[in-house]
């Protein structure tokens, strides 16, 4: 099930109870975000999250590896169907991983994405957001790795609503960040 709860309490909707209400993911909804500094890009251009919003702003996520996680890959390749539409609505996509600049620009190349990924590779926005997947340990390929969420940022960089699961392994899909988009625009 989606993790779409903060979405309700966001527009003011009564919505069920989560399965497991302290599995949360980074920031609230309504907060701002932490900064994410300058990180680079898969072509090595340091990028702020100013830099990266769109008129009405951002959909920033997280991800675990376009190189070995096929649960991330098969995600990129989704959010990237839904570009054109995000763009329409006013907001940019924009993914952050622990990987280098060249994974992500390999990654971009092979699958023709038309969206921006950010390398993190000490993990320092993925600790600052409180998204490090504890389950690795140090030594761990997968060491670092943030849990999968997407954020919908508005321009001043305040959590709107964020999408998730309760497991790696199934991401919301992007015609529901596009529905939950539409919905926020209605409900202001």
């Amino acid at each position: 099930m989606f993790k779409i709860a903060a979405l309700f309490l966001a527009l003011g909707l009564a919505g069920p109870a989560l399965a497991n209400p302290a599995y949360d993911l980074g920031p609230a909804v309504g907060t701002k975000v932490p900064a994410i500094g300058t990180p680079q890009d898969e072509t090595g251009m340091p990028r702020t999250l100013e830099s990266l919003a769109g008129e009405k702003g951002t959909v920033l996520f997280f991800f675990r590896s376009a190189a070995w996680c096929p649960y991330c890959q098969l995600q990129l390749v989704d959010l990237n169907k839904g570009v054109a539409d995000l763009q329409k609505r006013g907001y940019r996509l924009a993914g952050i991983s622990y990987e280098p600049p060249a994974v992500d620009a390999d990654f971009i190349a092979k699958r023709s994405l038309k969206y921006p990924l950010l390398s993190d590779p000490k993990s320092e926005i993925i600790d600052r957001y409180r998204l490090r997947d504890p389950q690795y340990k140090k030594g761990s390929r997968a060491y670092g790795v943030p849990q999968p969420v997407i954020f919908i940022l508005d321009k001043g960089g305040v959590v709107k609503a964020k999408l998730y699961e309760d497991t790696y392994t199934k991401r919301p899909p992007i015609g529901l960040v596009i529905e939950t988009i539409d919905r926020l625009g209605k409900a202001s």
